[in-house]
């Protein structure tokens, strides 16, 4: 996917001029791009803080070094996206590419999506929800998909406001741990 950015500059602190722009002391700079080698950091602790916000904390093990050997190793098998507020990391796709077989063309699975709290309602989950939409057009993927536990309300309603569709007549298995080796012999 080509780098591209996109600036979003919101004036803070009732700002009156619409030439505020030049003003560095009253902007903001929010901004969404490609994941660099150096995010990994700030990426990790954002898949962290995303498994305490679903409940499922001590699930999550996820290492530097294991972000960095998905994201950039020669034939990269995860995908990832940062929103940047002011230089600092505060949020992250992360997604990967699937395949219709009944279509015959790839689509893009987001694995995870994630805003810190104090930085929700700016756009930015929408900009990194549209930066893969406008992926899959541009290259003539068939579908965006992702999953959203049943509990978690407000992501529901932002999926369904930006007009996504809940797949309710599929369920989701999963063979983990214990039942994922004893089915594998």
């Amino acid at each position: 996917m080509a780098a591209r950015l996109t600036r979003l500059h919101r004036c803070v602190g009732g700002c009156s001029s619409p030439n505020i722009l030049g003003d560095a002391t009253l902007v903001e700079v929010l901004m969404i791009r490609r994941a660099t080698q150096a995010d990994i950091p700030a990426m990790v602790e954002l898949v962290y803080e995303l498994a305490l916000y679903e409940k499922a904390p001590e699930q999550c093990h996820l290492t530097e070094q294991q972000l960095r050997e998905a994201l950039f190793s020669p034939a990269p098998a995860l995908f990832g996206h940062v929103a940047e507020v002011d230089g600092a990391v505060v949020g992250l796709s992360l997604w990967f590419l699937n395949f219709s077989t009944w279509e015959g063309v790839h689509g893009i699975y987001l694995e995870d999506l994630y805003v810190r709290p104090g930085h929700r309602g700016r756009g930015l989950g929408k900009e990194l929800l549209q930066t893969l939409a406008r992926a899959c057009v541009e290259r003539g993927y068939a579908r965006l998909e992702w999953s959203v536990l049943n509990w978690n309300e407000p992501a529901i309603n932002f999926y369904k406001a930006v007009g996504a569709i809940p797949m309710d007549e599929w369920t989701a298995y999963r063979l983990t741990g214990d039942a994922l080796r004893t089915f594998s012999t």
